[in-house]
């Protein structure tokens, strides 16, 4: 297996960020992550992250930045990015009815993403989006989700796949990666656990006396996240794939943490995919 980078998504890790900006960071170093993922800067400037990541011997190859402020105050987004170096800007999410093939926002939002593309292009950065379940609705026969990149192609928008909503949304995340394999780069490692998936071809739209039904809520499936190794995700599959892929540098996320803190599951991730993997 190569050797993947290993980063940590600091939201994971957001309250800790907020409290202790140098000292979360610290910490994160010493688990042994070597890239940062951010998603918000903390009122820090450019140079005071970079300072502080060289300290640590981090790495920031990617944040999560959609195109609000881009389209609010201009390209001052895309010149703090750029004086941070990174190589990747994500597009956390995007609003479900943006993104609805054939409507008038559609093609808003596609305008939209080719102009904050083009204006990352000139900096050197790459436009990637993260997915969450929904785009793996099906629209006409198509998910939203395979829609996006058909309808970008990869000089403009590239996948940064979620493992987690990838399952959870009813599909393999191991098939998606495989299926995108040229076109990843960053790829965010998630695990979770959940009395039944939430959507996509595992889940009936009728019931037992075909009537439709509505699609569960997370909380209707006891949907919990979960540090990595101990929920439902199969990594042996998910790494053979990234492995097979172009897939250079692994993410961990947990959105949140319920049964420990937030920063001892982080630390439990990275041991895992350590221990077992030899990652």
């Amino acid at each position: 297996m190569k050797k993947f980078n290993v980063g940590l998504q600091l939201y994971s890790v957001r309250d800790d960020m907020a409290a202790d900006f140098e000292g979360t960071l610290k910490k994160v170093a010493e688990m042994g992550y070597e890239y940062v993922e951010f998603a918000g800067f903390f009122g820090k400037s450019a140079k005071e992250i970079k300072e502080i990541l060289a300290k640590y011997g981090l790495k920031c190859i990617s944040v999560h930045q959609g195109p609000q402020p881009f389209v609010a105050e201009g390209e001052a987004i895309v010149d703090f990015m750029a004086e941070l170096g990174i190589k990747y800007c994500v597009i956390p999410w995007y609003e479900r009815a943006k993104l609805e093939y054939g409507t008038p926002v559609w093609d808003e939002t596609i305008a939209l993403f080719k102009k904050y593309s083009e204006a990352l292009s000139k900096r050197g950065i790459e436009m990637l989006y993260h997915n969450h379940d929904f785009e793996f609705d099906t629209i006409d026969g198509e998910t939203i989700f395979d829609r996006l990149y058909a309808t970008l192609g990869e000089d403009i928008l590239n996948p940064q796949i979620d493992t987690c909503w990838v399952h959870y949304g009813g599909y393999n995340p191991s098939e998606y990666i495989k299926k995108y394999a040229s076109r990843l780069g960053v790829l965010h490692l998630k695990d979770f656990s959940c009395k039944a998936l939430g959507g996509g071809p595992a889940y009936a739209l009728i019931d037992g006396d075909g009537k439709e039904t509505a699609k569960p809520t997370k909380e209707d499936n006891e949907f919990k996240f979960q540090p990595l190794g101990m929920g439902r995700q199969d990594f042996k599959a998910i790494l053979e794939a990234a492995d097979a892929s172009c897939v250079h540098t692994l993410i961990v996320e947990q959105d949140a943490s319920v049964d420990r803190p937030p920063m001892e599951a982080a630390a439990i991730s990275r041991k895992y995919l350590k221990d077992t993997f030899g990652i």
